[in-house]
């Protein structure tokens, strides 16, 4: 049997948990929500990474959906209350393939039935506005994670790829985790600074995770997760959910992408544009500047430091599939796990260790976050702060 095939059997025993998909921002950026022009039914490869026989061909189990804002929208809570509608709606159109999921009971029982876990993660803090109130809100809306920043800043919490502003978690902020904690929503650092992710993890009771993060060790981003950060997730219990982003994986695609999203700015668009004009630009900035391009040997590199350095009970698999404009080679877009898990399997990882990567580790945490908010529900009711209060 090759590497492949038996990648596509364990996969069928223990499918991949990916912990982060942008679908809803393309289905709000390409089509505002008109789930009948996108059908994920069927194969919508000229326009998305995602739909349901792709991520049936990749093995996916569970899909943390993103209902992402960006953050620079005036009005990011009710944005963020229309991509909760938008996972909602897909949800209730594919009612035999998507499975509503708020436990990692719920996870399970979905695996059992053979439908694919859906659960949301919101990213950054700026969608619940200073308001612990409007966190409660998301969590009773479904939302099991929330990314403390995105790109930017926001009030209590310092973003990776921002100037630092309070210089981690401010008061507020870490008042934030511990409400997540006893909520049972699991703490994201992935988009943090490296200040932030160390508050947080003195802050936390319960186990974080990065949704979507690789090494900084391997590829020097500063999206990307320090070895001393990784050395503490055993003790906290967390995990590390590797990306697929080829400009966080390649080195060589961190200067290339510099210089194109300089590109994009000079012709007044958003770097993260997505939109048919916007790839216009970046396909014509790319046919002059060859862009260097990932593998699945690159990501696969990042996870044997990673292993190395956390262990493997700490690792899973976070692709940012409908976030990204490119992706590395054979993994192209959701149908590209068994790629992954062919690769590793040449390099030695176990059947043992590859079932924790791909669903076993983080079907625990979340356990093991709502095992810890029932002892804090038990003593302590929610928190009221403001961020006045707290923060002056």
């Amino acid at each position: 049997m090759s590497s492949l095939e038996q990648a596509r059997e364990l996969l069928g025993e223990f499918p991949v948990v990916d912990g982060h998909n942008d679908l809803p921002w393309a289905l709000r950026e390409q089509v505002r929500y008109d789930l009948a022009a996108r059908d994920i039914a069927v194969h919508q490869n000229a326009h998305l990474h995602t739909d349901i026989p792709r991520l049936r061909e990749g093995g996916v189990g569970a899909q943390y959906w993103s209902v992402y804002v960006r953050s620079d929208l005036p009005d990011a809570v009710p944005a963020t209350l229309e991509q909760i509608d938008c996972v909602r709606q897909l949800l209730a159109r594919h009612p035999a393939e998507l499975a509503p999921v708020l436990t990692a009971a719920d996870m399970e029982a979905a695996r059992r039935e053979g439908r694919i876990a859906s659960l949301m993660g919101a990213e950054g803090g700026h969608s619940i506005a200073n308001s612990l109130g409007t966190l409660r809100g998301l969590y009773a809306l479904g939302v099991r994670y929330m990314t403390l920043t995105h790109n930017d800043n926001n009030d209590w919490a310092d973003s990776a790829t921002d100037e630092p502003n309070v210089g981690g978690l401010s008061a507020f902020g870490r008042e934030v985790v511990r409400e997540m904690n006893r909520l049972g929503m699991l703490v994201d650092l992935s988009h943090v600074a490296v200040t932030t992710m160390r508050d947080a993890l003195d802050a936390t009771s319960a186990p974080v995770i990065f949704s979507h993060s690789s090494s900084r060790a391997v590829c020097d981003h500063p999206r990307n997760i320090p070895d001393d950060v990784l050395e503490r997730l055993p003790g906290n219990g967390g995990m590390a959910m590797v990306t697929f982003v080829p400009k966080f994986v390649l080195q060589a695609a961190v200067d290339w992408t510099a210089a194109a999203d300089e590109n994009m700015r000079a012709h007044g668009l958003h770097h993260l544009d997505t939109s048919p004009e916007a790839m216009k630009i970046h396909r014509a900035f790319e046919e002059r500047n060859p862009r260097p391009v990932a593998t699945v040997s690159t990501v696969a590199d990042h996870l044997d430091h990673m292993r190395e350095v956390a262990g493997v009970d700490h690792l899973g698999i976070g692709g940012d599939y409908d976030g990204t404009a490119f992706t590395p080679d054979g993994l192209n877009d959701v149908s590209g796990y068994p790629n992954l898990i062919a690769e590793l399997l040449d390099r030695g990882w176990s059947r043992s260790d590859l079932a924790k990567l791909t669903w076993q580790n983080a079907v625990r945490v979340l356990g093991a976050a709502e095992d810890v908010a029932r002892e804090l529900q038990g003593t302590r009711g929610p928190s009221n702060a403001t961020i006045g209060e707290l923060d002056g």
